[in-house]
């Protein structure tokens, strides 16, 4: 069994004059086993976004996310074991944002490993990504846990090859949230192959956490909430008894439970996308106990921007989101449903009505 655990308390220790009603861009989780001499954490950060305007010039809310992540990521108590970044480190793909971006993980003060993001990837089809960080997939153990590494955001070889006069003009067009030019993203025949052998060394009995940029689900394709061949890898998943897929991309507060997959989405560094219920003329799999993202001050940076705090019980998530000057929401897995539910905010009489602003 394992199993995430962490306070509020343990992660704020040592962080010294920061606030405790700031907004920390970063994910701390802890896998601890009965054997407390197993227990482990790590960080995650996720979309970042950093987008060059000229010269030494980038976008300054962005830029500041990974700056500011990065930094209380170094203050972290109890430390991680690693750091994973979830993907979008780029917006535009562009060498100067990818070495930008590396130039600000590369402060932080732990081994770290990275997901590829569709904005990392589609200019170059993820070459200079590759010389920066290596593989676009990959897997290894640590401590009683098989991790794995996906590159979810490939598509289909006439999209990517054939349609467009420019590589700037494919990575502009896979850029666009609500574009119908767009494509869905998938896993790829060659990667669930090697998928396939990769788990075949792995004990059923191991807990496997998988990290992808895409959901690894069917959510809502016309905003690119989606994996073509989702279920494909579900299948390849399902025999192990705790499996968990964390990921970013959507940038907003997502939870299901299909089979023993548990899925739990990060929030992003950058900026929060609103749920795809609002585009209610569109078909949309959002699971059903997910309700929008409450959201404090539609003018602050930083606002839906956050971290979690995630526990994991036999492979169950249960996720306890800090908003700036929100109240906190806990996802957490309900046994007796069989499903996560938000403790928080599922009655709607505990919602936070929506700010406007003018």
């Amino acid at each position: 069994m394992c199993k995430f655990h962490t306070t509020r308390r343990d992660f704020l220790k040592g962080a010294g004059a920061l606030a405790a009603v700031s907004t920390l861009p970063v994910s701390l989780v802890e896998l601890a086993f009965a054997d407390t001499a197993k227990n482990f954490t790590f960080a995650y950060i996720s979309d970042s976004h950093i987008q060059h305007v000229k010269g030494t010039q980038f976008v300054r809310n962005w830029d500041r996310g990974l700056i500011r992540a990065v930094a209380e990521t170094n203050l972290l108590t109890p430390k991680p074991d690693f750091v994973m970044f979830g993907g979008d480190l780029a917006q535009l793909g562009k060498k100067e944002e990818l070495d930008h971006g590396a130039e600000l993980l590369a402060r932080l003060n732990y081994d770290f490993k990275c997901v590829m993001g569709e904005h990392d990837y589609y200019l170059d089809l993820g070459e200079y990504w590759s010389k920066l960080y290596g593989p676009h997939y990959y897997s290894w153990d640590h401590k009683g846990v098989h991790f794995v590494t996906l590159n979810s955001v490939l598509t289909y070889d006439e999209w990517t090859h054939e349609r467009w006069p420019s590589a700037e003009q494919r990575m502009l067009e896979m850029a666009g949230l609500d574009n119908p030019n767009g494509s869905p993203f998938m896993v790829g025949a060659k990667q669930r192959e090697w998928l396939r052998q990769d788990l075949e060394k792995v004990s059923r009995q191991t807990p496997v956490v998988v990290f992808s940029h895409s959901p690894i689900q069917k959510i809502y394709k016309g905003w690119n909430f989606w994996t073509e061949d989702a279920e494909d890898v579900q299948a390849l998943l399902q025999p192990f008894r705790d499996v968990t897929v964390v990921y970013g991309h959507v940038h907003q507060i997502q939870y299901n439970q299909i089979g023993n997959i548990s899925f739990n989405a990060v929030m992003a560094t950058a900026w929060p996308w609103p749920y795809p219920e609002s585009y209610a003329q569109a078909v949309h799999h959002l699971p059903k106990v997910t309700i929008p993202m409450n959201r404090a001050d539609p003018f602050f940076e930083r606002d839906a921007t956050g971290w979690q705090l995630i526990d994991i019980d036999t492979g169950r998530v249960s996720t306890k989101y800090n908003l700036y000057n929100n109240q906190n929401r806990v996802v957490a897995y309900n046994p007796e449903t069989g499903r996560p539910e938000d403790t928080v905010f599922q009655k709607p009489e505990a919602r936070i009505s929506p700010q406007v602003h003018y």
